[in-house]
């Protein structure tokens, strides 16, 4: 069987999970060192994350096609969220019910005439991109980050937590999540700041136990209103 039949195949993308009622956002690469997968999918699904995207520049896009082919098999075993990163075509063929980009990415009206109803999001880094994302009517939810330096965006500067009390000040409806060096040690600081969701990638992937570090970050979330 092909990747792209594979993903196809059985129930449609889209879960009863929803962006609104989401909290808990994990960015993973494929894993390839470890070799495991779809059990550390299910390890962090089991801990409570909510949604995870496959963010891995290392691989070629029909390898990509194969691993999403799991992880949505894992993610709606779990009846939980999965999403695509940069990759419109990546996503349409996948059967992606999320699809994320940032702001030098395909704009997203284009996207959106691409992929249809699919919950979108984009990625913001200063007050006036914050404020634009909040309001754009093709973006379902946005990030807002990076806030501390992080491996996994060289080169972007930090931005710090001032940027998410001004999202914070925004009070939209529209669901955003805190990016960027997130982890259990400073985890309150964000939620302090104003945030009730976050976007995390070595607080899981880094960690021995992903079940019990998805249920400690979860546990710091207040409860959504």
């Amino acid at each position: 069987m092909s990747p792209i039949s594979a993903i196809h195949d059985g129930a449609p993308a889209h879960t009863v999970a929803s962006i609104q009622s989401a909290q808990l956002y994990l960015c993973t690469d494929s894993r390839a060192k470890q070799g495991d997968f779809a059990d550390f999918l299910r390890a962090a699904f089991a801990g409570g994350v909510d949604i995870i995207q496959l963010r891995d520049k290392t691989i070629e896009a029909a390898e990509e096609l194969e691993l999403l082919a799991v992880l949505r098999s894992v993610a709606q075993e779990c009846g939980k969220l999965w999403a695509v990163n940069d990759r419109a075509d990546i996503a349409s063929l996948s059967g992606a019910p999320v699809f994320h980009i940032g702001q030098k990415d395909l704009p997203l009206p284009a996207a959106r005439t691409l992929l249809g109803p699919v919950s979108m999001g984009l990625s913001s880094h200063d007050p006036a991109q914050v404020s634009a994302a909040a309001k754009h009517p093709d973006a379902d939810y946005f990030c807002v980050g990076p806030l501390w330096a992080t491996p996994t965006k060289p080169g972007r500067a930090a931005v710090g937590l001032s940027l998410v009390e001004h999202a914070a000040s925004l009070n939209t409806t529209k669901p955003w999540f805190a990016i960027g060096g997130v982890e259990l040690s400073n985890v309150e600081q964000v939620v302090a700041a104003g945030a009730s969701r976050i976007v995390v990638v070595r607080a899981i992937t880094e960690a021995q136990d992903p079940t019990a570090a998805a249920q400690a970050l979860l546990s710091r979330l207040p409860a959504l209103g």
